[in-house]
């Protein structure tokens, strides 16, 4: 499909009677995405792919070149509904094959430069001017992701809903007694700099009780038929549906999905991390349905960068040139873009080429589905993908 982009803008986030709603997930470690999106027409593929190629009556078709992997059958069905964009071949100029850099590029929209602010925390910010609402960005997982940084502005951390708190051992009105009493402690008055440390500590502290009796609230007002998964990714996006349902302001979330550095044993751990995603997301989308939650929310799915064109024997190797997707109800599905040509002559160092910059789809995102302006938050003007998003019901 040709490349559909512009650099108009159409707000469409704006004025809607549901605040829009972005999900991020993201797949940690360079997911191979010429095993997720398979290129079986392309004449080179089995000649690069003679050990983790996936046989052709095998593929999941989107149309007579590419399809998706075999375990894909949740997400082929939402595609086959046009709630699935693919990107193909996504990525940014001068790639880096480090899982640490790339990944921090990503996060941070800054690809020549090392800065601390992530993308969506300048979101949140953006959402949230006045700070009303430390639930305005919430993460799932294990620490908090750089994208969701930026200083002064107050996001939320949890690894599992039903025990995030501080100091939960102790009485709410106590818990604020002793975040008050640490930061007085440990910063007098006298010494300034160290009162201004201490008191965005104590200020940190102060917005994760408000978060924890926020949260704590969403699994008990949720109750669902729908029955995830029991792995890391389905319980996070339970979470978020739970939080989501609860209906307390947050409008940017953000999940992580590990093991995809594939460089051994890919035919034995692609489908595992497949299956998940394809499961958890649909199941994700299937609850918000249930409870009519879905208008408002979109998903992207990103990874740090893909992996080599040409195959290890028993996996792949770091690469570039990848891809992303965009999934919800206010998303028309497709394609989008060209697939990157695994032609010798028209790979980068071995790698698939990439056709879109990934700031397209942030400033796409940030100003068709936010209704914010996009270039104080990704650095710069980037052209937009055109009729990716679809107004809201």
């Amino acid at each position: 499909m040709a490349d559909n982009r512009t650099n108009g803008k159409t707000g469409n986030g704006a004025g809607k009677a549901k605040p829009p709603v972005l999900v991020v997930l993201q797949l940690s470690g360079g997911n191979d995405f010429m095993s997720t999106v398979v290129p079986f027409g392309d004449p080179h593929y089995f000649d690069f792919r003679k050990t983790v190629g996936i046989p052709e009556k095998d593929v999941l078709k989107l149309n007579d070149s590419i399809g998706f992997h075999p375990v894909m059958k949740p997400f082929k069905q939402m595609y086959d509904e046009g709630k699935v964009a693919v990107i193909q071949g996504i990525g940014y100029p001068t790639p880096d094959r480090s899982h640490f850099r790339s990944m921090d590029i990503w996060h941070t929209a800054e690809p020549t430069k090392i800065i601390a602010d992530g993308w969506l925390g300048k979101t949140v910010r953006d959402l949230d001017p006045q700070k009303q609402n430390v639930c305005t960005g919430v993460s799932f997982g294990q620490g908090l992701p750089r994208a969701m940084y930026f200083s002064g502005t107050p996001v939320i951390s949890v690894a599992h809903l039903e025990g995030y708190g501080l100091l939960t051992s102790l009485p709410g009105t106590e818990q604020r007694a002793a975040v008050n009493a640490f930061t007085r402690m440990y910063a007098p008055e006298e010494f300034r700099e160290a009162s201004l440390v201490m008191g965005h500590i104590g200020q940190t502290g102060r917005d994760a009780l408000v978060g924890a009796d926020m949260l704590k609230v969403a699994p008990q007002k949720y109750s669902s038929n729908v029955e995830y998964a029991g792995d890391a990714l389905s319980q996070s996006l339970k979470g978020i549906a739970q939080v989501h349902l609860a209906d307390i302001g947050t409008r940017i979330f953000y999940a992580q999905h590990g093991g995809y550095d594939v460089h051994g044993s890919q035919l034995q751990s692609q489908p595992k991390l497949w299956s998940q995603v394809s499961r958890a997301v649909n199941d994700f989308f299937a609850d918000l349905r249930l409870h009519s939650a879905a208008d408002n929310v979109v998903m992207m799915i990103f990874s740090e960068f893909g992996r080599r064109v040409r195959d290890n024997g028993n996996g792949t190797d770091h690469g570039s040139g990848g891809g992303a997707f965009l999934i919800g109800d206010c998303v028309k599905g497709g394609l989008y873009a060209e697939y990157p040509s695994l032609a010798p002559a028209k790979q980068a160092s071995g790698d698939l080429a990439f056709n879109n910059d990934f700031r397209s789809l942030y400033s796409t995102l940030l100003e068709q589905w936010l209704g914010l302006q996009a270039a104080p938050v990704v650095n710069g003007a980037f052209e937009q993908f055109k009729g990716m998003i679809k107004s809201a019901a």
